[in-house]
């Protein structure tokens, strides 16, 4: 009898030896950048958008995705100290960034790269036509200092009047999504990772589609294993 509550007993404390391991191991997780990213993507899906009659896409994290969250001063100060690196800019509503996410998630994985995420929402400037005049509102002070060590890589920020008329601002932009490759200091390499096929970002995503965007994002992971291979016109 004393055996098998001895038996009880010790079985009794292995479980608990266990669970309470499993319970530390789910909490330490809740605490990682992983987890905050795949909760901030995965609680919008089949959510109603703040504008027009659509529904948000629905996305899978990969929960151990290896995004790492930063800000515009962070990136600035990493491409400062030369360092070679990939960054993703785009932020959770953005439907052109749902319709890429999961392939870049499984690109990183692939290549066993961290990818540094800036929310580019509420940081970057705000240019409008009005009155036929360019009316700016600033966004973050470093933002300006992301596009000085960006510029290379990135797209020129054009604005339309109600009548359609285009406007130059004379100011590079970071659209969202783009994901950029850092090599020693440099943006050397910048792609949307969004198949040319997808004219709707709340289009359903077609395998030609996810293979031309894993096609783009795997451009940028070679460009950390083969430094210089996008630096030449037309490569990947």
């Amino acid at each position: 009898m004393k055996k098998k509550l001895m038996m009880i007993l010790l079985l009794v404390i292995v479980m608990g030896i266990v669970l309470g391991f499993i319970y530390k191991k789910e909490t330490d997780y809740k605490k990682t950048d992983a987890y905050k990213f795949k909760v901030e993507y995965e609680s919008l899906n089949g959510e109603k958008t703040t504008y027009g009659d659509n529904t948000y896409r629905t996305v899978k994290i990969d929960k151990n995705n290896k995004i790492i969250y930063s800000t515009a001063k962070e990136i600035v100060e990493k491409i400062e100290k030369n360092e070679s690196f990939v960054v993703y800019f785009g932020f959770s509503k953005c439907p052109w960034c749902r319709s890429m996410i999961e392939n870049l998630i499984e690109v990183s994985n692939e290549y066993d790269q961290e990818v540094y995420y800036v929310d580019v929402l509420e940081i970057r400037d705000k240019i409008e036509v009005k009155d036929g005049n360019l009316v700016i509102t600033k966004g973050d002070p470093d933002y300006d200092l992301l596009l000085d060590k960006l510029g290379d890589v990135l797209d020129d920020y054009k604005v339309t009047d109600e009548d359609g008329k285009e406007y130059d601002t004379n100011e590079k932009r970071i659209y969202a999504p783009n994901v950029v490759a850092v090599i020693q200091g440099t943006a050397t390499k910048k792609v949307e990772g969004v198949s040319e096929d997808l004219t709707d970002p709340y289009m359903t995503l077609t395998n030609k589609m996810n293979k031309d965007s894993k096609k783009q994002l795997e451009c940028i992971f070679k460009c950390l294993e083969e430094t210089g291979v996008c630096t030449k016109k037309g490569a990947c």
